[in-house]
């Protein structure tokens, strides 16, 4: 797999593997999750369900060069991304895992010759067990565009500079961490508030410069949240429902606000996630918590 095809800086990082067209508008994506992983550890004998989100979000860009005609340096913007899997089938074995991922495009909408927004869906196998599904919406803008809309924060360098320190971070035990570097909200006051942490410096989360806070840093976010609101419960989330409003800027505080909902059907825990920044919502999530 081009390492360029998953927007990723560090070859070790890129999950996908090898993907083909079986049909039109139809894709499969393979990929191979690590035994062991910096960031997305192994918990409760458990593979990180977010291991799941990472390589979707890889086939995003993936497809977006290799089938969808997007020259390197567009823009992909996340609109929503859903999904829920079976977390028995993250059982970890004390080896890597193989994944595939039988892919649908739909509503696709082009600009002259090149993708300009893509609906896709997915069904998540592993070694011929069904892990999870994902379904996603993003749109591609130009350089030209993008830079008119973000305006001075465009500029790489400019929004780096003027990123804010990263506030101390939350107990790395109560978010369902080991490692206090990879804790990502910061206590606020007010019951069920947090801070985000958009630590430039964290090799995963921030694999390359960028201009905003990573979509990736913001379901990290989402999650620690809601598992905080189960602690001492040990819990694992099981899925996600997110709506992505608005860039999340590294110059000014994001608030994360939590509130507990009514289960699902199969009884198990639902927590809404809302970050604000300068009095506007950035995102929703709503995440669902099984135990474990």
């Amino acid at each position: 797999m081009p390492q360029a095809y998953t927007h990723k800086a560090n070859p070790a990082e890129v999950l996908l593997t090898d993907w083909c067209r079986p049909a039109p508008g139809a894709f499969t994506v393979r990929a191979h999750w690590p035994r062991t992983h910096e960031f997305y550890q192994v918990r409760h004998g458990l593979h990180d369900p977010l291991l799941l989100s990472e390589t979707v979000r890889q086939t995003l860009p993936l497809l977006s060069h290799a089938a969808y005609n997007v020259p390197f340096g567009h823009q992909l913007l996340w609109h929503s991304f859903h999904w829920d899997l079976d977390p028995g089938a993250l059982r970890s074995e004390g080896r890597a895992v193989d994944v595939e991922l039988r892919i649908t495009c739909t509503d696709v909408r082009y600009r002259k010759e090149r993708a300009a927004a893509v609906a896709l869906s997915a069904q998540a196998w592993r070694e011929g067990s069904q892990l999870g599904s994902a379904r996603t919406n993003f749109t591609v803008q130009d350089r030209a565009t993008y830079a008119r809309l973000r305006g001075a924060y465009a500029d790489i360098g400019i929004a780096n500079a003027r990123a804010i320190p990263a506030p101390p971070p939350a107990p790395a035990h109560v978010v369902g961490r080991e490692r206090v570097e990879d804790v990502v909200i910061s206590p606020a006051d007010g019951d069920n508030r947090w801070r985000l942490r958009a630590d430039t410096s964290h090799p995963i989360l921030f694999d390359h410069l960028v201009d905003h806070a990573p979509g990736m840093l913001l379901l990290e976010a989402a999650r620690q949240a809601a598992q905080a609101t189960s602690y001492p419960r040990a819990t694992v989330v099981t899925g996600m429902e997110t709506e992505f409003m608005r860039y999340a800027e590294l110059d000014a505080p994001c608030w994360i606000d939590t509130r507990p909902l009514d289960g699902d059907a199969a009884g198990r825990r639902r927590v809404l996630v809302t970050a604000r920044q300068h009095d506007g919502e950035i995102f929703t999530c709503v995440v669902t918590l099984g135990e474990v």
